[in-house]
């Protein structure tokens, strides 16, 4: 993967550059995928189970595509969502195909687009023109290829040729995908399937169900939650078992970047919030300062810390209502990084075993923010753009604007984010090939060697990712 049907996509136009760029994308198309941060369920390895029709497995779970045909009037109970309450939503997944494909106009020009497209055609070999007229003929040829051994679960994931991804799960998890994987050889410390610990749901007061969820860490940690300190030795002890099973990395997706250091008065805040009384101010205050407790126990168990701020969670309060978390009512909102993670750059930024990966939903910090930070501190390194901006246009811009004062090798790689696991490959290629045309015009341009764009291109592909997420040694 990939064997594509249009070999020069989002390759430049120039000829020359093409020509160079062919050459750059041609080293990295057949190297592993490294997918160090993603959404994907653990369960569909670990069961291994043919996926479901094809409406199930592309549409229903990609908020990508649901929320824009949201946006056109298009309600997502009608595209297959859950709902909370039970009302109902529509089950037959042809019907479902059928209501999608009558707005596949909507996606023009999208990332959507492009990923599902490629989709189709690298992964499932079809290759019909997806339209309302032939929306039957896509769906049943898609059907009769998950019908088939060959695209099961782990067979697509050899197929993927991914060497490692990681999924991310609560504190609260039990793991027990992971301890299944493990026992079939695929998980584990240096397995192919890995854990990533993300606190959310027992570090910030504004969740849903905070305090409950706290009580439940401290029964499966074996600790006295009530108190500030059996709550953070809950978390080192789920941390611990998180390395257990494989994971080399944290994610914390707070509202802002802000760090700081409480102190002594982290606890009493923490017994206000149990107690049910917390004030203004305290959410954010708590999530910054326990971003700094974090950093700390890096220090000591070495997992990588991945910073994504900048989403006001829940945006759209009747889909949140309607459907719950994760369905597509996000918005990204302006995101100043230079003071808020002063403080813990100030503690701990000049300390090379501290990596910390910071991602952004703020184009605009990329110049004036995040390269000259990452290019300033031993322990910063910038994540590729993300969720709304994982774009040929943005990839291609961050290069532009990160590279001149950050580098290369400050950033980390890139990284899929997805819960859609078919485009998982296709995502990847998107960022390889961009690579390639950026290194192409630098070569063209005479600014790099060919030979040095070479190196660069598969460092940018496989080892950054691998070295920075500590995947094992560097083949």
């Amino acid at each position: 993967m990939p064997t594509s049907t249009r070999p020069d996509l989002l390759l430049p136009a120039e000829p020359g550059q093409r020509a160079l760029a062919r050459e750059l994308y041609a080293l990295v198309a057949q190297l592993p995928v490294i997918s160090p941060h993603g959404h994907v369920d653990p369960a569909l390895l670990a069961e291994d189970q043919p996926f479901p029709d094809p409406s199930q497995l592309l549409i229903v779970p990609d908020h990508y595509l649901t929320r824009m045909l949201l946006s056109q009037g298009v309600a997502p109970a009608e595209l297959g969502v859950p709902s909370l309450d039970g009302s109902p939503v529509q089950t037959d997944g042809r019907r479902i195909w059928r209501r999608f494909a009558e707005h596949w106009h909507l996606f023009r020009g999208t990332p959507s687009r492009l990923w599902l497209e490629q989709t189709f055609t690298e992964v499932f070999g079809v290759d019909t023109r997806l339209s309302p007229q032939t929306a039957d003929e896509v769906y049943d040829a898609l059907a009769a290829r998950l019908a088939e051994p060959d695209f099961r679960p782990r067979a697509l994931f050899e197929r993927f040729n991914i060497e490692v991804l990681a999924t991310t799960e609560s504190p609260l998890d039990d793991l027990g995908r992971h301890a299944k994987l493990a026992t079939d050889g695929w998980g584990g410390p240096g397995g192919r399937v890995v854990t990533t610990f993300r606190p959310d749901n027992v570090v910030d007061l504004e969740f849903d169900g905070w305090s409950t969820n706290v009580d439940r860490l401290g029964e499966i940690a074996g600790e006295d939650t009530g108190r500030y300190a059996g709550y953070l030795a809950a978390l080192r002890s789920r941390r611990a078992a998180f390395i257990a099973a494989g994971a080399t990395s944290s994610d914390h997706g707070h509202p802002t970047a802000r760090t700081l250091d409480l102190g002594a008065d982290a606890a009493t805040l923490f017994d206000r919030a149990r107690r049910g009384r917390a004030e203004p101010g305290d959410a954010e205050a708590f999530r910054a300062h326990m971003l700094l407790e974090f950093a700390r126990m890096s220090l000591d168990d070495g997992l990588v810390m991945q910073l994504h701020p900048g989403a006001v969670r829940n945006h759209n309060r009747w889909l949140h209502a309607r459907h719950g978390r994760d369905v597509g009512g996000d918005i990204p909102q302006v995101t100043e990084y230079v003071h808020a993670l002063a403080p813990l750059l100030d503690a701990y930024g000049n300390d090379p075993r501290l990596r910390v990966v910071v991602y952004t939903l703020d184009e605009d910090t990329f110049t004036r923010e995040l390269a000259p930070l990452a290019g300033g501190y031993a322990a910063l390194l910038l994540g590729a753009p993300w969720w709304f901006l994982d774009s040929p246009e943005v990839l291609r811009r961050f290069r532009e604007t990160v590279t001149e004062t950050a580098g290369f090798y400050n950033t980390a790689g890139f990284v899929d984010d997805t819960r859609a696991f078919c485009s998982i490959p296709v995502r990847h290629d998107v960022a390889r090939r961009v690579d390639a045309g950026f290194l192409a015009r630098l070569v063209a341009e005479h600014r790099l060697p060919m030979d040095e764009a070479a190196e660069t291109i598969v460092d940018l592909a496989y080892r950054l990712p691998k070295r920075v997420f500590k995947f094992g040694e560097i083949s």
